[in-house]
């Protein structure tokens, strides 16, 4: 398989960005609904906070990394078979993910700086507070977040149920193409 893009696939470094975001994007959605739930007592109370931090700081550097990516090696041209509708509403919901992700690091980082303490992620490195004092940062950006988090995960399903769509009931390369492989 190929690093970079070509016109007719994705490669194996978007495949393993593309994925690779997924799976942090669902896996953090699961941990913060989980922690939210954690009372002062649980051996977790503080350490899943900490965990859903550090993975999200590393989610932000993968999704910049994707971006740059993006531009070295383009994704694969639009099939010919799709219409013009298909073609916006795939950009509009790409688009709305990508800004909709970054928002929500945003907000996850705006929560977790408010108190001025930067974000320590896994003793690796940390990330300073740059603006933090604000009245009432912690909940608006918690507000935000949580909202922004249910949304996204309800625009992903969709995505994904469209990659699905195009797979088994058009027959066609979309979602082959995002699993490396070709499909004639």
């Amino acid at each position: 398989m190929q690093w970079r893009n070509s016109a007719r696939r994705y490669g194996l470094v978007s495949i393993l960005l593309h994925w690779g975001v997924a799976l942090a994007v669902f896996g953090l959605f699961g941990l913060g609904l989980w922690m939210v739930g954690l009372d002062y007592y649980s051996s977790w109370y503080r350490r899943a906070p900490e965990l859903h931090k550090g993975i999200g700081i590393l989610l932000l550097l993968a999704m910049l990394l994707r971006l740059l990516w993006r531009l070295l090696s383009p994704p694969p041209a639009a099939l010919a078979s799709y219409s013009a509708l298909t073609r916006r509403g795939a950009a509009l919901v790409h688009g709305l993910l990508y800004l909709g992700l970054f928002v929500l690091m945003l907000s996850g980082y705006l929560i977790s700086t408010a108190d001025g303490r930067a974000i320590e992620v896994f003793g690796w490195f940390s990330v300073p507070a740059t603006l933090s004092g604000v009245d009432g940062q912690e909940d608006l950006a918690g507000t935000v977040h949580r909202w922004l988090a249910w949304a996204l995960v309800g625009l992903a399903a969709l995505h994904a149920l469209a990659a699905l769509k195009h797979h088994f009931i058009d027959r066609d390369a979309t979602l082959s193409r995002m699993l490396g492989r070709e499909r004639t």
